[in-house]
């Protein structure tokens, strides 16, 4: 879903493409927020382009590109924060009112975001 989702709201075709993902360790993921870090994985794979060290991203990825908040988004922004990222990237409805110190929240609404990013 997630490829026909990029397909069709990204311009980003891996149709012709071998992919497959693994979990470290063989963990069941459940949780949608896992979309956004995927979705990005993907890209970066695809764009020969590594994502820094320092980055974390949470989100749900919509049938229409959209990316949709999840639970707990303030929580996850804070436990990134204390194991030392730098580069919370969040749906847009999960972006902190304040400004934090010493990270950098990246809201984001589109899945054409995630590719400015990368």
């Amino acid at each position: 879903m997630l490829l026909s989702v990029l397909h069709r709201h990204a311009e980003f075709s891996l149709g012709d493409q071998d992919v497959f993902v693994n979990i470290v360790g063989g963990v069941k993921v459940e949780d949608t927020s896992a979309d956004v870090p995927l979705a990005m994985a993907l890209i970066s794979s695809f764009k020969d382009r590594p994502i820094d060290k320092g980055t974390i991203a949470f989100g749900e990825i919509g049938l229409t590109g959209e990316i949709r908040p999840v639970p707990y988004g303030q929580e996850r922004i804070a436990e990134a924060a204390k194991q030392g990222f730098v580069r919370i990237i969040v749906p847009h409805d999960n972006a902190p009112r304040r400004k934090l110190s010493n990270v950098d929240v990246i809201p984001v609404s589109r899945v054409t975001d995630l590719f400015n990013l990368i």
